[in-house]
């Protein structure tokens, strides 16, 4: 899986059926280099890819599953491939993520599954989140209702009910670190806000921030979902470095607050995934908004650093069984639908 946060490839081996989650097998991360994710952030919102750089893509993806295979000892049947979006559109129906599948299934010998999003969007659904069916079979333990808050760079929420018959809730809340990773890396040419420093030190300013949520984004119900580029720093370009890291983290804790009125009864728990779990100033001001305690999900035993990758792994099983891969209320798809393609090794 890489992400919207543009920061390389997670890999992560699970055992499961894809109903059911059994175990966990390695994890690792291989991050881009910096000419890659520059070329990777110049082409981002293109209805294609340049051939090159899908190949550079798919080389990053190659060596994460390479390096995650050698870490584990036993055979592995499958591997899913998200790749890195480029575009995405539903309402014009179009989702592009770049990564080859099928080379990546001859470097590895293994099958792969990818392009999970199209048959969803192509159905008039979002196409977006995909991980809420992997949270419900991770949540079978767990006393709900329970709220998954991926922070990764946009934030998406999943809500899992304390009846085992309901379906998921789930949609994008707005952008999670990627607002402030854009901010960061234009002020400091850091990748992000480490440690959450910038964004500590900062005040928010209430006149940019209120601007930002003016967005339409945010009176619509979900589902929903959102491209990288739906929003950028320009409403908070005359702040300072720390004001306007301290305003931008602060609107990803609103949004928080404003996803949580569309869900169908609160949480007894939040618990956060994605690099914006270890941003103390991020998960400080998402407490304060939700009015709830909100912690990383290694509190209920799991690992947020591999969990969307994981995730891959778990649909690629739903897809070559012909399971759905997305429900009504986590995309908008008129019905539950399957997804994924095989690319036979």
């Amino acid at each position: 899986m890489s992400g919207t946060s543009i920061d390389g490839v997670d890999a992560a081996i699970v055992r499961t059926d894809g109903e059911r989650v059994f175990g966990f097998g390695p994890a690792c991360t291989l991050p881009y280099d910096a000419g890659l994710r520059a070329e990777i952030r110049a082409c981002l919102g293109k209805p294609s890819v340049d051939p090159g750089l899908v190949r550079r893509i798919t080389e990053r993806h190659v060596d994460a599953a390479r390096l995650a295979l050698s870490r584990h000892r036993e055979p592995v049947s499958l591997i899913g491939m998200h790749g890195q979006t480029i575009l995405h559109a539903p309402a014009a129906r179009l989702t592009l993520q770049a990564g080859d599948g099928a080379t990546l299934a001859a470097a590895t010998g293994i099958g792969v599954v990818c392009d999970f999003r199209s048959a969803d969007v192509a159905a008039g659904g979002q196409g977006a989140p995909l991980a809420p069916l992997y949270h419900r079979a991770l949540c079978a333990d767990l006393v709900g209702p329970v709220a998954v808050l991926n922070i990764g760079g946009i934030a998406n929420v999943t809500w899992i009910g304390a009846d085992d018959g309901d379906d998921p809730v789930a949609f994008d809340i707005g952008p999670g670190n990627g607002l402030l990773d854009d901010w960061i890396s234009a002020r400091t040419g850091e990748a992000f806000d480490r440690d959450g420093t910038f964004s500590a030190a900062g005040a928010v300013d209430r006149e940019a921030l209120a601007a930002l949520l003016r967005h339409p984004y945010f009176r619509a119900a979900p589902p929903k979902s959102l491209d990288r580029l739906e929003f950028d720093i320009g409403a908070v370009g005359r702040l300072s470095l720390r004001d306007g890291a301290a305003t931008l983290a602060r609107f990803t804790c609103e949004a928080a607050g404003l996803a949580a009125a569309h869900l169908p009864s609160p949480p007894r728990r939040w618990l956060a995934t994605g690099g914006g779990r270890r941003n103390p100033t991020l998960m400080k001001g998402l407490a304060a908004a939700l009015d709830a305690p909100v912690a990383p999900v290694e509190d209920a035993g799991w690992d947020g650093d591999a969990l969307e990758a994981q995730a891959f792994a778990f649909l690629a099983v739903r897809s070559v069984r012909k399971l759905p891969l997305s429900v009504p209320t986590t995309t908008g798809a008129p019905r539950p639908l399957t997804g994924g393609r095989l690319c036979s090794a």
